[in-house]
């Protein structure tokens, strides 16, 4: 690579990206997001895509308002449309801030892009170096030594970082040469965190003795991609032969027949395509120990950063960690408007229909009430001529035993009338050619929240 950077060579990384109706620029003011968005300024004319800016201002500076107002001074003279975005941010024990605002920024962009449009940020190959060497510090495999991808899926789009190939130095000597106006991060100095203790203390160091450091890292990382990319294509053979007919459920005794390895590989890339976090090696390997290993009556859980895993016969479960439920309480209910259910179970509401669900007479002409299960209830299905426990209706149906407190019991009168999802009880059913009235269970935000999925009715 040649020791300049200039809008051509810049233009070359372009070309290599896949067509797109729109770039955004991730746009700090800083001197490197500075550089990015000047040269692709001045390349306007020899790309067909829409230029925009987006500034994120998460709240955490007293200078901030100065940086924005210099982004949109900047963008104005320019005659680049610029967006604007102001968060409030909320850190959670044992959350570094840092990573708080980088997640909380990217989310932002994310939902401001359209399909196929590509978010350039300016990371250069003292980042990469940096990234992969906080990654190393931290006991990361492969994933994450590869630390930043060139090119990686993002929302409705893509992510492309088209600076990597470039060194600090040449962006410092391009944006001195251009005479460009930037501004500083103070916090950028504060070696209390670990990238900058890295970068100013550490990396100089590093650098006395192998000056091609940042380089030979960035080449490391590339070499860590590849290798993670085989591991994931094994890993999603393996998935397919570990999975269930159960959508999103594996199987536990699949799993414990594969070697330590493959296992974890496997896990790793099932809470990938479900979008949760992935658990750190110590969580990985009680996953294999106290759950999968479990006895089949016992039903045991491992938890993380808001995921929960659990086992229910030889399956494997992975979902959001459960809220708090009082399944004690009841509620008063005009069986007309939707009936807002308590810890993110959704809403319950009745449609009217004819010969099935609850007999419309009884539903209009009774007291009517939710609650959930709390042990020893008992009702007889419609058409199945026996009481059974709801117990062993739920173990038919094999419902997990952490779901089966979390589904609506409707009452009328306090007689249990029906299981929402299951069944309507008798002699509550509504008889052939009868007006009924049929339970709708719909979770929040059409989220699969409830523990039968994303809608459900009774007949």
């Amino acid at each position: 690579m040649s020791l300049t950077f200039c809008p051509e060579r810049l233009l070359a990384v372009l070309k290599s990206l896949p067509p797109t109706p729109r770039y955004w620029i991730a746009y700090s003011g800083g001197r490197d997001s500075q550089v990015l968005l000047h040269a692709m300024a001045v390349l306007r004319d020899r790309y067909s895509a829409n230029l925009r800016a987006v500034h994120v201002n998460h709240g955490l500076q007293s200078d901030a308002g100065i940086w924005s107002r210099h982004c949109e001074g900047y963008c104005g003279c320019q005659g680049i449309t610029l967006t604007q975005v102001e968060l409030t941010l909320e850190r959670a024990r044992g959350q570094s801030m840092e990573a708080v605002a980088r997640e909380a920024r990217y989310r932002a962009i994310d939902e401001l892009m359209g399909e196929g449009e590509i978010l350039l940020t300016a990371h250069h190959q003292e980042d990469q170096a940096e990234t992969v060497l906080l990654q190393l510090l931290r006991g990361s495999g492969p994933s994450g030594l590869a630390a930043m991808p060139t090119l990686t899926a993002f929302g409705p789009g893509l992510l492309a970082r088209p600076l990597l190939g470039f060194k600090r130095s040449q962006l410092a000597a391009y944006a001195l040469e251009s005479s460009l106006i930037w501004v500083e991060d103070s916090s950028n100095e504060n070696t209390d965190f670990d990238r900058n203790y890295l970068r100013h203390r550490v990396m100089p160091l590093i650098v006395q003795r192998w000056p091609s450091m940042a380089v030979t890292l960035s080449r490391s990382a590339r070499h860590c991609a590849e290798a993670q990319h085989l591991i994931e294509e094994a890993a999603a053979r393996d998935c397919g032969l570990v999975a269930t007919q159960k959508e999103g459920v594996l199987s536990a005794p699949a799993l414990l027949g594969l070697p330590g390895p493959r296992r974890r590989a496997v896990l790793r890339h099932w809470f990938r395509q479900l979008g949760f976090p992935l658990p750190d090696t110590v969580h990985l390997d009680r996953i294999s120990r106290e759950v999968l290993s479990s006895d089949p009556d016992r039903v045991p859980r491992v938890t993380w950063s808001g995921v929960e895993v659990r086992r229910y016969r030889g399956g494997l479960y992975a979902m959001p960690s459960l809220p708090v439920h009082a399944a004690e309480q009841r509620l008063a209910w005009d069986g007309a408007s939707p009936l807002p259910l308590p810890s993110g179970l959704g809403t319950l509401q009745a449609q009217e229909c004819m010969g099935s669900g609850i007999a419309t007479r009884l539903w209009k002409n009774s007291r009517l009430s939710v609650g959930f299960r709390q042990g020893g209830e008992r009702c007889r299905p419609a058409g199945r001529g026996h009481r059974h426990s709801l117990k062993k209706l739920f173990q038919e149906q094999g419902i997990p035993p952490w779901q089966r407190d979390r589904i609506p019991l409707v009452f009328l009168d306090d007689r249990l009338a029906a299981v929402t999802g299951l069944c309507s009880c008798e002699p509550f059913q509504a008889a052939p050619g009868e007006p009924g009235m049929k339970l709708v269970w719909n979770p929040d935000d059409g989220a699969d929240k409830s523990p039968l999925g994303r809608s459900h009715k009774i007949s």
